[in-house]
């Protein structure tokens, strides 16, 4: 049971997109107010806007993205004030691999300017069967099946493409040179493994880019490996824009190296271009995607305000522990030596008994959850925070425990 009179922790969420309502009513009225207008919030909930542009309030403890990518946040800038950024991956998983075998499709049956074709037919022409008949020869295309797609990146939406592909008799070629467990696991056994970008390139006729956007990965694909691939393939990217030079693109277009290249990026230098087919960023744009992505960044959200563990957040480790006390504090830190001694030390000259500890480190960056038996007052939260590395610090009382 709760000791008598310890606090409920209440948190105000900042909200800068339109977010799905099921998400944010896993947000319980009781403990979370949720505004577009909050001078102070705890948190931020956003979908699509912009923070870099953003003052960021000191008050903030934790940023949710409901969708995959975290391009429009200042990671960096968040993880040196020790506050961690969740995503949403593969919520809109189906969503995207559904898109890209549209893309293909689109691609594939020159679908695309057989609707121009018939949109300018003048319905008043007397003849319209006959203008059919005869505009329908150029917009012959060919079928899937048979054909090799090439799948760079193997996570969540990779591998689902790759199933979808091979059920409609495709042959799939995969890379992925930090392909998880439990993406190979899932992986169908059928997808043969290349050995490089390249290896990719050259052997498909459909190449399919899921990437993150990094250093690592910006112009992945640029004027160098495209010659590599055969001439009319067709090369889709649903990942993110500068993954693909463009201008690399559109000399391969125009020498008819590539057929078609499909994306989401609409961009003034690709409309109109007619081997070009750019969606309006429709990749996560289903009711579906939108409320899976809002309900399970909520629930980050509020398992990290209330208990500090992390799950899905791309610039701190996953830490998961139980709870054993109605007393937790959650510690940020830089990943250097002698940090859990010293954050033992604090609490024990403090008379703070430890009932349970777990520390994780991903990169530069640690977490640590410490489960007390006492209450812990605000002159040890401030000696933690004053220990050098130390980035954050809060205090979890927990009064349903």
């Amino acid at each position: 049971m709760a000791e008598p009179g310890l606090p409920a922790q209440r948190f105000e969420i900042l909200v800068l997109n339109q977010i799905s309502a099921n998400g944010l009513k896993r947000l319980p009225a009781g403990r979370y107010s949720t505004g577009k207008d909050l001078a102070r919030p705890d948190a931020v909930l956003v979908r699509s806007a912009d923070l870099h542009a953003l003052a960021i309030a000191d008050s903030v403890q934790a940023i949710a993205r409901a969708g995959a990518g975290t391009n429009n946040i200042p990671v960096a800038a968040m993880s040196a004030r020790g506050v961690p950024v969740f995503n949403a991956p593969g919520a809109n998983a189906n969503a995207v691999k559904e898109l890209v075998l549209t893309g293909m499709l689109l691609a594939a049956r020159n679908i695309a300017p057989a609707l121009r074709f018939v949109g300018g037919l003048d319905p008043a022409m007397a003849d319209m069967d006959k203008a059919v008949e005869d505009g329908k020869k150029n917009f012959a295309g060919f079928e899937l099946a048979g054909h090799t797609l090439g799948v760079v990146g193997l996570g969540r939406v990779g591998c689902l493409v790759a199933d979808a592909a091979i059920k409609l008799g495709m042959q799939v070629l995969g890379y992925d040179p930090d392909i998880t467990v439990d993406a190979a696991w899932s992986l169908p056994a059928q997808v043969r493994k290349a050995a490089s970008v390249a290896d990719v390139l050259k052997n498909a006729d459909f190449v399919s880019l899921h990437v993150p956007l990094v250093a690592a990965t910006r112009d992945m694909v640029n004027a160098d490996n495209l010659k590599l691939m055969r001439p009319g393939a067709v090369l889709l990217n649903f990942s993110r824009e500068g993954v693909v030079s463009e201008s690399a693109v559109l000399a391969a277009l125009d020498a008819k190296q590539l057929r078609a290249y499909v994306c989401d990026f609409p961009s003034p230098a690709l409309n109109h271009h007619a081997g070009v087919i750019a969606l309006p960023h429709l990749g996560a744009s289903t009711r579906e995607a939108e409320e899976n992505c809002a309900i399970m960044v909520a629930e980050q959200l509020r398992d990290y305000l209330e208990h500090g563990n992390v799950v899905n957040a791309v610039n701190f480790p996953a830490v998961v522990m139980a709870r054993e006390s109605a007393h937790r504090v959650a510690i940020a830190n830089a990943n250097v030596p002698n940090m859990l001694g010293q954050i033992s030390t604090a609490m024990a000259q403090a008379g703070l008994n430890i009932h349970n500890m777990v520390n994780k480190s991903r990169g530069d960056m640690a977490y640590t959850l410490v489960d007390v038996e006492s209450p812990v007052s605000e002159a040890v939260l401030d000696q933690l925070r004053a220990i050098d590395g130390v980035l954050a610090v809060r205090y979890l009382p927990d009064s349903g425990f």
